[in-house]
């Protein structure tokens, strides 16, 4: 993905009286933690107030579901960011954690019916997670944080134009109907 480093505009959505909430990994928490403090930069300035994002860490980005799902959740929360990082190593470890961590954030978001961002790096290397996570003023070129937050904010946006122009309960968006299509 490339940065984007275009501040936020009027097409951008505006987070004023958004609650977005964070589960982060302390796992590499010099990286985590700078995604989180980008996410939290970007929502600022898109006008999500501060005590609008609270913040929850674990250990690891295996634990990042559960977390996310008690935030999740929560009736004032609108949207769930999971930052973490998992690097390759010798084993299939990195990928039995990452992929669990995947699955459980998509089973959160589908659950509770709530965007829930999966901000979790997988990287072959240090110098490749720091490229992805940091923001280039630090020595990154992706700032992930950034996208999450600009992610979520759009995510919310398209949600809610759904729901502008939702169909009949119980359709699933298809026309119901008892006469149309069916042969004599």
């Amino acid at each position: 993905m490339v940065q984007d480093t275009q501040p936020p505009s009027a097409e951008f959505p505006d987070g004023n009286g958004r609650r977005i909430a964070f589960c982060v990994s302390s796992f590499h928490g010099e990286l985590t933690g700078a995604m989180l403090d980008s996410a939290r930069a970007e929502l600022d300035a898109a006008g999500v107030a501060a005590d609008a994002m609270p913040v929850c860490t674990v250990p690891g980005a295996f634990e990042l579901p559960l977390a996310a799902r008690r935030f999740a959740r929560q009736e004032n929360v609108d949207a769930v960011i999971a930052i973490g990082l998992v690097l390759k190593g010798e084993t299939r470890h990195d990928e039995v954690v990452a992929d669990g961590a995947a699955a459980g954030l998509r089973q959160v978001m589908l659950e509770c019916d709530k965007p829930v961002l999966l901000g979790v790096l997988t990287c072959e290397s240090l110098e490749q997670a720091r490229a992805r996570a940091l923001p280039p003023a630090e020595g990154g070129s992706q700032d992930k944080g950034r996208a999450l937050a600009r992610a979520a904010l759009e995510t919310l946006a398209a949600l809610e134009g759904i729901e502008a122009t939702e169909p009949p309960s119980g359709t699933c968006g298809f026309r119901v109907s008892t006469t149309e299509g069916v042969r004599p």
